[in-house]
């Protein structure tokens, strides 16, 4: 191979200038065409990387079909409601674009896992299998609370109160205290799936005597429908629990630094402004 090389060289240097000149240009162009072939798909290959990195600062986050008000509400595909604001507050400061995901509830737990959707309002209370997910900081807190229709003459105390009624409730909702009676059969639960349609059925159904719904959420479906003076609403609840986000556990450093964010949020009255709009 070097034999050849050096007969080449003593080949080039009995031609003539202008030859020798004609060979030296195709040879240089063949070498930056070499050049080009190699670099092309680095430089390609970077770009990629650079798409793929941009894709991935997106937040899919579960609305749920008909939301959750005032803490999610959907409108004409264009959410809003408390929980929404904040998480669309906090994305953006954390370089992500909100994508809204309208999942149903019996649903929303698989596709998390498996990468449908990032993340969910939730109570870890709520959740069947809270040790497979990760949780934020509280945003707000839940309160459960009975609505019943007005001067009926209800009252709770404990859940014995609630023996051989019958409850209307949230179609995939958990509520630990209650669950051993209505295991049992000792209180029975029907279970819709709008919230809305929970003050509907204890209203104008004879054989229901109370709706499981948040005080808040409660207050603002009344208040939207014009049904407040028809329910009275029980002074005791069932629960209080935090209300947070509910992602995939590789999502650690996004909770992190939510929850720093949200912390912020809670410590100069953004948040306090945020629920204002909504009561």
């Amino acid at each position: 191979m070097i034999a050849g090389f050096v007969v080449h060289l003593q080949y080039l240097s009995v031609e003539s200038p202008l030859r020798m000149k004609n060979r030296l240009s195709c040879l240089t162009f063949a070498i930056l065409g070499a050049l080009l072939l190699i670099l092309a798909p680095l430089s390609f290959s970077a770009s990629a990387s650079k798409d793929i990195s941009a894709e991935k600062q997106v937040f899919r986050f579960n609305v749920s079909p008909n939301g959750y008000p005032p803490y999610l509400i959907v409108h004409q595909n264009q959410p809003s409601g408390i929980m929404w604001d904040v998480v669309s507050v906090v994305a953006q400061r954390l370089g992500y674009k909100v994508i809204a995901e309208q999942i149903p509830r019996k649903r929303v737990d698989q596709m998390l896992l498996e990468g449908y959707i990032d993340g969910t309002p939730r109570a870890r209370e709520w959740a069947d299998d809270p040790e497979q997910f990760l949780f934020t900081d509280p945003v707000v807190d839940i309160e459960e609370v009975f609505f019943v229709p007005a001067k009926s003459g209800f009252s709770y105390q404990s859940p014995d109160d609630l023996i051989s009624k019958t409850i209307v409730t949230h179609l995939g909702y958990r509520y630990p205290l209650l669950e051993p009676y209505f295991e049992e059969g000792r209180i029975r639960r029907f279970d819709v799936s709008r919230d809305k349609d929970m003050f509907t059925f204890v209203l104008h159904g004879d054989r229901f005597d109370a709706a499981i719904a948040d005080r808040l959420v409660g207050k603002w479906i009344l208040r939207n429908e014009g049904l407040r003076q028809q329910f009275d609403i029980s002074s005791e609840s069932i629960s209080n629990y935090g209300f947070r986000l509910m992602l995939r556990k590789d999502w650690q450093s996004f909770a992190n630094r939510f929850n720093e964010e949200l912390a912020k949020m809670k410590k100069n009255g953004e948040l306090d402004t945020i629920l204002a709009n909504y009561r």
